[in-house]
């Protein structure tokens, strides 16, 4: 195979092959930079507070666009039914958060889960809970602004923790919590409040992250490139190996045909 290789037609037919290759891998090179120069960055204007009413709807599922998104809603808050979501974190540090029920009345009625603020501590979250169902008892209709986003699963605890503790605001356990809550419409979702109730820190929300779509279509044809290069260097080696095995032929039918 090495003599056969070093013959001057098939240095010849490497030098074509590795040309075309070249050929080709600049054909890649140039398909992959189009894929990044015509990515298409996903924004969407998650800051721009808008209504509730134009983001999600009762009884209904939350939309990728509506997910992060700034919203405004005003309704009552209802006393008793503030819970304490347990292990959240804000900014890296482990904590609670105090979770309200909002009936909502500016936008198709039903219930809506309102973060209200983040402490470091459990005593710390049950106080502001209490005081706030207090202020809530003596208060009217509210108006909340804060980060929409979607209802997350409900976890079982562990055989260890308290069975009644929550670890997720997760809307299908809220409403087993709410009192006298049956067969009324509910927000698969739920708002983090930009101003934090009395006694409690702001919750850490930051906006979605900016997504990029790269164009596929010329991705692929530059994996295209990369194997076309790939089988004309092949070809040259499977033609070289094609010749030696015609001269072995070759040699052994003349050694055979004397003895013949």
């Amino acid at each position: 195979m090495l003599h056969m290789m070093l013959r001057p037609r098939w240095v010849l037919a490497l030098l074509a092959a590795l040309g075309i290759a070249a050929g080709f891998a600049l054909l890649g090179q140039w398909q992959l930079e189009r894929a990044v120069e015509q990515a298409v960055v996903v924004e969407r204007p998650t800051e721009q507070v808008r209504p509730l009413a134009e983001v999600a709807e009762p009884d209904g599922p939350t939309e990728q666009a509506a997910t992060g998104q700034r919203v405004e809603v005003a309704g009552t808050f209802v006393p008793g039914d503030t819970v304490i979501i347990e292990g959240r974190l804000n900014d890296g540090v482990q904590g609670y958060w105090v979770v309200a029920h909002l009936e909502v009345t500016d936008a198709a009625p039903g219930g809506l889960p309102v973060a209200l603020g983040w402490a470091a501590d459990a005593d710390t979250a049950r106080t502001a809970a209490d005081r706030f169902d207090t202020d809530v008892d003596a208060g009217g209709e509210a108006t909340v602004v804060g980060r929409f986003l979607p209802s997350e699963a409900p976890v079982a605890p562990g055989d260890d923790d308290d069975p009644f503790a929550m670890t997720t605001v997760a809307v299908a356990a809220l409403i087993n919590i709410w009192a006298d809550y049956d067969d009324r419409p509910v927000y698969f979702g739920y708002v983090t409040a930009a101003e934090p109730a009395t006694g409690l820190e702001v919750i850490s929300s930051p906006p979605p992250e900016q997504s990029v779509e790269l164009n596929w279509l010329n991705v692929f044809y530059a994996i295209e490139w990369v194997v076309f290069a790939g089988f004309a260097v092949f070809l040259w080696y499977r033609l070289v190996r094609d010749a030696v095995e015609r001269e072995r032929e070759h040699e052994a039918a003349e050694q055979g045909a004397p003895s013949a």
